[in-house]
């Protein structure tokens, strides 16, 4: 049987253990804790890693250190020139105060809440303020077209969106980069009063409405088109000044060789004249015998002549097996 003062001794070890496991408590390199006494907070935040001590009675409330995510919900907003967009933004916060954080906010869900209510409602009034290419486009674009010049690419292949306005999209005054600093701007003087800290807004999309969309899109086809056709009609006057040049060169190559084969021709026509000469000279009654047979030959057989007996043109014939006539 167990003595009396042994039950008691591990009853006080017992309480003695329930007492330390629920005074002693571990905060995480990522969190950070605020001590609560019956509801309400005690002491300033625990914010350093490691193995902490509060009062059983005591609570230990854990919020994050690290930056957390908004997403916000996407909506539909009308531009300064009454363009109907949608609009879906996401942000980053952190409790920068956990202190007030759990006296004005309280829990994740409701500081969820109240970046809806801040965020949105400033997100809201930037738009509203402002065209809808300074939305779509950042600055840098005019440096931009000047270096596609120097690199000698024509101006038709800047691409285009589909949102800009003729008149302004290539004279920005803002630009989405300065629009969404001046929002971070504007929230983060709302959001310290609650222990939070706005670190940065981005606009993750802009689209136009469905009723208005088919009509964007008809308008980019016809963009792509003419620069198409513009590309087909470059390409046409090309090819005219190819087929031109190439034209000109081969009747510049055909004269030349007509008129080297005229003057080789020429030379063969003059040696052939001097041979004839020189191979005639030497016996003229040949010579005539030559020619007269060489009549008879290109005589056809519809020619008609009308010629005497006594004509030079027979005295071969006549005096054949005869001494000719001299």
């Amino acid at each position: 049987m167990i003595p009396r003062e042994a039950k008691i001794g591990i009853a006080v070890i017992v309480v003695l253990a329930i007492i330390a496991i629920s005074s002693f408590f571990v905060v995480g390199e990522t969190e950070q804790v605020v001590i609560t006494q019956f509801g309400a907070p005690v002491g300033a935040s625990i914010t350093e890693a490691g193995l902490h001590f509060k009062f059983p009675w005591q609570a230990a409330n854990f919020f994050e250190k690290r930056i957390m995510k908004w997403d916000g919900r996407p909506d539909q907003v009308p531009t300064r020139d009454k363009k109907f967009i949608w609009v879906d933004t996401t942000a980053r916060w952190r409790i920068k105060d956990p202190l007030l954080f759990l006296k004005r906010v309280g829990s994740m869900s409701s500081a969820q809440g109240r970046l809806d209510g801040i965020i949105d409602s400033v997100v809201r009034d930037h738009v509203s303020e402002n065209d809808l290419v300074e939305l779509v486009r950042s600055e840098g674009w005019e440096e931009a077209k000047v270096k596609r010049g120097e690199a000698g690419l024509p101006e038709s292949e800047t691409m285009k969106s589909g949102f800009e306005a003729t008149e302004s999209s290539d004279h920005l005054v803002k630009g989405r980069e300065k629009i969404t600093r001046e929002m971070v701007a504007d929230a983060s003087k709302l959001i310290p009063e609650f222990g939070m800290e706005l670190l940065d807004i981005r606009i993750k999309r802009i689209n136009y409405v469905d009723s208005v969309l088919k009509t964007v899109f008809d308008r980019m086809i016809s963009e792509r088109k003419r620069i198409a056709a513009q590309y087909r009609s470059e390409g046409e006057g090309e090819r005219a000044a190819i087929l031109g040049q190439m034209d000109r060169e081969m009747a510049k190559l055909t004269s030349e060789a007509y008129k080297k084969s005229q003057e080789t021709r020429g030379k063969a026509d003059a040696e052939a004249t001097r041979i004839y000469a020189d191979a005639f000279g030497k016996d003229p009654e040949f010579f005539s015998l030559y020619k007269t047979l060489e009549l008879y030959r290109n005589f056809s057989n519809n020619s008609s002549f009308l010629l005497s007996t006594d004509a030079d043109v027979f005295k071969y014939l006549k005096g054949s097996g005869a001494p000719p006539r001299k």
